[in-house]
């Protein structure tokens, strides 16, 4: 009450160590310094600056992890000198309609930017993809697409039985798929078009969508929720939000704390979707692909924001994906 700077200890008090919710009175420190090993807490609750102090814990390893700019550099795409722009992955996209456009546009762009290898779209907005990026190679529909090594579908595709077709042809196939935006809400309408379904999934949902493919919000507890969700379906689930959650079936979960907001644009989940898809196609784990995209899209995010900066101001899709390159740049 006094206004002096609180440092809490290991976490604040009355924030629940699992889920960072507070009900009631609580500590709101400046400061939170942890020993050993970081919780949920100092990712999801208001913890100020959080400082890690090793004190010599023999801690076994965790299934709660979080990558930094290193782990990212280690996973990134790079090209050797024996690759080719087939070796480096064919990323497909199915996204995008006459009604929405741009959503093709941001998603394929993040898929061109992401890796150096080639883009492949097909859909129902070809003609404004390639005025965007006359290096796409882009035909009207999958049967003509050619050979890819992902597909990234739904970002503005529509819930028709067109829509809906391209899904399940891209799920029917044995190549990783990314399904985001109008794709899953043909899948929470279809559920039974993955069952069993062994190629790397990756479900990017926000909070309504995931209502609607888990019948209910993801509750305070946003990883057990991912998880949850993850287990039933059998693939990866991205769990979009200021903290992103990445949970794996029946295996790891990874969380991505953002920082800020900015990303919280239309539009900023197409720039995101097209990043995984060129991540999958690039042969990365699925896990891996959703949580190193995440982390260089939060980035472009903050970039885009201080753009020209220093002050931090709201920018858009189009912004960040401006962004992803010296994103990437600061990483790699």
């Amino acid at each position: 009450a006094a206004g002096i700077p609180v440092v809490a200890v290991d976490l604040p008090s009355g924030v629940d160590v699992h889920t960072g919710a507070a009900d009631g009175p609580h500590v709101q420190p400046a400061l939170t310094v942890t020993f050993g090993g970081l919780k949920p807490v100092h990712a999801f609750g208001a913890c100020g600056r959080v400082e890690l102090v090793d004190i010599g814990l023999d801690l076994p390893p965790s299934d709660l992890l979080a990558l930094d700019a290193a782990d990212v550099a280690a996973r990134w795409p790079v090209p050797g000198p024996a690759d080719d722009k087939y070796t480096q992955g064919v990323t497909g996209v199915m996204a995008g309609s006459a009604t929405y456009p741009g959503a093709a546009i941001l998603c394929t762009g993040a898929a061109v930017v992401a890796t150096s290898g080639m883009v492949r779209y097909a859909g129902t907005a070809a003609t404004e993809v390639v005025s965007h990026w006359p290096e796409v190679i882009a035909t009207s529909g999958h049967a003509t697409a050619g050979r890819v090594q992902a597909w990234v579908v739904g970002p503005g595709f529509g819930t028709g039985d067109t829509s809906a077709a391209a899904l399940v042809f891209a799920l029917g196939t044995d190549l990783p798929v990314i399904v985001d935006a109008d794709a899953l809400t043909i899948l929470a309408a279809h559920p039974e078009i993955v069952e069993g379904r062994t190629a790397p999934t990756v479900l990017t949902p926000h909070a309504g969508e995931f209502a609607r493919l888990a019948g209910s919000p993801p509750g305070p507890d946003r990883v057990a929720s991912a998880r949850r969700l993850a287990d039933r379906f059998g693939v990866t689930v991205l769990l979009k939000g200021n903290v992103t959650v990445v949970a794996e079936p029946a295996g790891r979960a990874f969380l991505n704390v953002a920082g800020q907001s900015w990303a919280a644009t239309a539009g900023s989940g197409d720039v995101l979707s097209g990043v995984i898809g060129a991540l999958l196609a690039a042969g990365l784990p699925a896990g891996e692909a959703a949580a190193a995209a995440a982390f260089v899209h939060a980035r472009a995010a903050d970039l885009a924001a201080r753009d020209p900066g220093p002050a931090p101001a709201p920018t858009s899709a189009a912004g960040i994906l401006a962004h992803l390159r010296p994103a990437l740049a600061s990483i790699l």
